[in-house]
């Protein structure tokens, strides 16, 4: 093997190394100019690349060439030599450069005289006979057989190049497609926790949403407090959504559900080897919040000795990891909330003065739902369309029974439990209606559950009759014939149950002219 061919070998090794030793295109592309500057005494060498999207061959990097001067490298499919060498995927030796009129100059960096002394080779970067881009060198004028040389080692390193830019550009292309993914579901919660989405037409919960608007474009502490299943979470989160910081992250922290020899390790982090079990460092809640809301809920939970690191992190904005020394700096908005007295945790030693008084910046309370029945039928109705989408069901609306369980019901659980009911009702309900008896058995009263207790088989089914003939008749607006159609019985029986049960069908008939007023 003759020590030309070895010099190649060598070369080809150093660029394949090259090639493979980083996932950053641009510094790999400069690195692999400069190997072939040494190789060929280069004058000056140039690495394009193709966007087919915006049909431009741009260089991407340039050796010898000034960064004004590889910015004005660009050109169309057919344009110039490079132009030429991209349409036609074949390569392209010019012996002299001033004798070919083909040669554009557009870097501005030949001088007149100097190009009679040079010589130009373009070859195409071609992937499965896609061309990605090309290579090209300035060198010393040579002869034709030496020129030939030049370009079948060219060829072969555009081989390894081309590998190279396909794999990186797909990464890219991967890596934009998930940032525009990012960027659309973000677009997506913005839009879901807007104001004007969250569903509360009493006057308690209008109060509630005038304080997120005052408080949401500050940046101050608040503290959210109400009973379980009141929607605290959500709030949070239309808080954050509404906020300057609706493009950072929204952590939030179940300080109820994560075990207290845990919550420390969780919040805070750990650097690797602070314990037994730390092989790595891990970065806790709070630095995976930086930039946007850290919501710590059910706050009222929170161990005492951790309640200590919170407020000075809170306080310094800075916290130490788990066998850390350094501080680690962080800027999170903090939103807490609790359904427990923090008042009388307070009194009796299990939560921190100095905390709860840096966490009550601006407390609002969510009243529970019983002291917002207004609330509970459009809750009920979102829930509804909510959940027939999810299982595909075809349900049009609550029966007048249904809603009045739901309006005498007390809900102990708030909306949660109200969510579940409703969820309930849509996956065993068969009909297009939801009737008093889709909903769960704990939704009667007192009352009514003894009632229903005492109840023979013929007084259920009179009852279930009435309701089914009472819905008929509004959607019929008191139209006998059409309910009776509606019901699958004929009207001489419906007229006989309306008489039995003493219904009266005018009650739910309207006048043309408030039919015409409602449209």
């Amino acid at each position: 093997m003759s020590s030309h061919t070895l010099e190649e070998l060598a070369c080809l090794y150093e660029i394949a190394s090259t090639l493979a030793s980083t996932l950053d295109l641009r510094e790999t592309l400069q690195k692999t100019l400069s190997i072939l500057s040494e190789r060929f005494e280069l004058k000056r060498g140039t690495i394009t690349i193709f966007n087919p999207r915006t049909g431009e061959i741009q260089i991407e990097v340039a050796h010898g060439l000034s960064e004004e001067a590889r910015r004005r490298g660009r050109y169309r499919p057919g344009e110039g030599i490079t132009g030429e060498v991209v349409a036609t995927g074949q390569p392209i030796i010019v012996p002299q450069i001033s004798e070919d009129p083909r040669f554009l100059n557009k870097t501005r960096s030949r001088k007149e005289e100097e190009k009679k002394s040079l010589s130009f080779i373009c070859v195409p970067i071609k992937s499965g006979g896609q061309v990605l881009g090309t290579l090209s060198v300035d060198r010393p004028t040579a002869d034709t057989a030496e020129l030939g040389e030049n370009l079948r080692f060219l060829t072969i390193v555009s081989g390894l190049i081309a590998q190279t830019v396909a794999k990186l550009q797909a990464l890219e292309e991967e890596r934009a497609q998930l940032l525009e993914e990012n960027l659309r579901l973000k677009h997506e919660l913005r839009d879901k926790y807007q104001l004007e989405n969250f569903i509360a037409t009493s006057s308690r919960m209008q109060e509630v949403l005038e304080m997120i608007d005052r408080v949401a474009q500050s940046p101050a502490t608040v503290l959210l407090r109400g009973e379980s299943g009141t929607g605290k979470t959500l709030i949070a989160r239309i808080i954050h959504y509404n906020s300057p910081r609706a493009e950072g992250p929204f952590v939030s922290v179940p300080c109820t559900a994560i075990p207290e020899s845990l919550i420390e390790s969780e919040l805070f982090g750990y650097e690797k080897g602070a314990f037994t079990g730390a092989h790595n460092r891990k970065i806790g809640l709070m630095e995976k919040a930086h930039g946007g809301t850290l919501f710590l809920d059910e706050i009222g939970d929170l161990p005492l000795p951790i309640q200590a690191k919170l407020l000075h992190a809170i306080q310094e904005k800075e916290f130490y990891r788990l066998g850390g020394t350094e501080p680690i700096k962080v800027d999170v908005r903090i939103i807490a909330a609790t359904n427990r007295n923090l008042e009388e945790l307070v009194e009796k030693g299990l939560f921190r003065e100095d905390l709860y008084y840096r966490l009550s910046v601006f407390p609002i309370f969510i009243p529970p739902l019983r002291e917002r029945p207004t609330d509970i039928i459009p809750l009920a109705e979102y829930f509804l369309e909510k959940y027939c989408r999810l299982y595909g069901k075809n349900i049009k609306r609550l029966s007048s029974p249904a809603i009045d369980l739901l309006m005498q019901y007390h809900w102990p659980g708030n909306v949660r439990e109200l969510e579940n009911a409703v969820e309930r009702a849509v996956l065993i309900c068969d009909e297009e209606v939801i009737r008093s008896y889709h909903l769960p058995p704990s939704l009667q009263t007192a009352k009514s559950s003894d009632t229903r207790a005492k109840l023979t088989l013929a007084e259920a089914v009179e009852k279930v009759e009435r309701e089914l003939i009472v819905e008929a008749l509004k959607e019929t607006r008191g139209n006998q014939s059409r309910a009776a159609e509606l019901l699958g019985t004929t009207l001489r029986i419906l007229n006989y149950k309306i008489r039995k049960y003493g219904i009266n069908p005018k009650l739910f008939r309207i006048s043309r002219k408030e039919a015409s007023k409602n449209a």
